[in-house]
């Protein structure tokens, strides 16, 4: 249900909540998240336009969060690249049901709800912090040493 651009976004966003005060070049976001080099600059771009992230140019640049992975929704990451699109009429255009959803689409659109609400529940730090023996994403630092 999730595009390859959202799941490569939130390891983007992942990997530098890591450590929120250093900026990472799109290399080494990339080697780190093992995400295409070109594609994951058009996810950034686009996560630096929706102010997600910031870009900086010149010796030590890169990108770098523009808030706290505490406060940062999962919600936030997956709307800025590819938004979760609810169903709010029938998408087959049929007259008869309008805004009443069939039993299939109304399924649909509540799973979509659900997810939708996962994410916002969830911040980048509750994610890098939650106890686990799988590291996410990538070998990275626990988050908590970080903040």
């Amino acid at each position: 249900m999730l595009s390859q651009t959202v799941e490569y976004a939130l390891r983007a966003v992942t990997y530098l909540a890591t450590a929120p005060d250093v900026s990472r070049t799109v290399d080494q976001i990339a080697e780190a998240t093992h995400v295409p080099v070109a594609y994951l600059a058009k996810v950034m771009q686009q996560l630096v336009r929706k102010k997600i992230v910031a870009s900086r140019r010149g010796v030590g640049g890169g990108f770098i969060l523009t808030c706290s992975p505490t406060k940062l929704r999962i919600l936030e990451v997956v709307q800025a690249v590819d938004p979760i699109r609810r169903i709010t009429t029938c998408p087959l255009g049929l007259a008869a049901h309008g805004k009443h959803l069939c039993p299939l689409h109304r399924r649909l659109d509540n799973a979509m709800a659900s997810m939708e609400k996962a994410f916002a529940d969830s911040t980048l730090a509750e994610i890098l912090d939650e106890p686990t023996t799988s590291v996410p994403l990538c070998d990275f630092p626990s988050i908590s040493k970080r903040i």
